[in-house]
């Protein structure tokens, strides 16, 4: 494994293209505060470096949240977003650091939906991200790539996206959620019945496994 200051990149550091996104999204992002301590750990059991813009989130943020934080990116952790990226992923996608692994858990949204970075495990498009829906629980490939995936949140009409998942009071009822918490339904959003969120029941505070 790379050590943490092979990892960080300050000549070219990836974060400075990463905050421009952002600062010009057109959908409203919040920046996690990071820990110094908690952010080389999490770096160097990611092992990607800042140069890049998953190494830059991953040690200069404790996440993202974006939409009012319907869809959380894994950074280091933080007190709104409990989980890092490399503690999400072990014991789901590897059991030790620094082991290859078939996929990469990188974000996930409110109603339990997960997106996930392919590493040869999901197909033949590495480097691909790929959507865990909780309508049909189904790999969906998004045929884009972690930064691509970044620039859809940022500025992609997310509404459309999830046109269907949606209900009337949905920015005050996420806001409610914990950071390692998602929305669970009945009957499933799989199912036929589950099909219209609007006449499903809604359990608040379904922790994330």
């Amino acid at each position: 494994m790379l050590s943490i200051n092979e990892l960080i990149n300050d000549k070219e550091p990836g974060w400075i293209l990463v905050k421009e996104w952002i600062e010009s999204a057109k959908n409203k992002v919040e920046i996690l505060p990071a820990d110094t301590g908690k952010a080389k750990d999490a770096l160097y059991k990611t092992q990607v470096t800042t140069r890049s813009p998953m190494g830059a989130i991953v040690y200069m943020t404790g996440g993202l949240l974006v939409d009012h934080g319907w869809i959380r990116i894994l950074g280091s952790g933080s007190d709104k977003l409990n989980r890092s990226l490399p503690e999400w992923n072990k014991g789901k996608t590897l059991q030790d650091y620094g082991q290859p692994l078939p996929y990469l858990l990188i974000a996930d949204d409110a109603i339990g939906g997960i997106f996930i970075l392919n590493s040869g495990g999901l197909g033949t498009d590495v480097g691909k991200i790929y959507y865990l829906a909780p309508d049909n629980l189904e790999y969906e490939p998004l045929d884009i790539t972690y930064t691509e995936f970044l620039i859809f949140c940022f500025n992609n009409d997310l509404n459309e996206f999830y046109k269907d998942y949606r209900w009337t009071n949905w920015k005050s009822d996420v806001a409610k959620l914990k950071g390692d918490q998602v929305f669970s339904f009945y009957p499933y959003l799989w199912t036929k019945e589950g099909k219209d969120i609007s006449k499903a029941l809604k359990k608040e505070f379904f922790p994330l496994g």
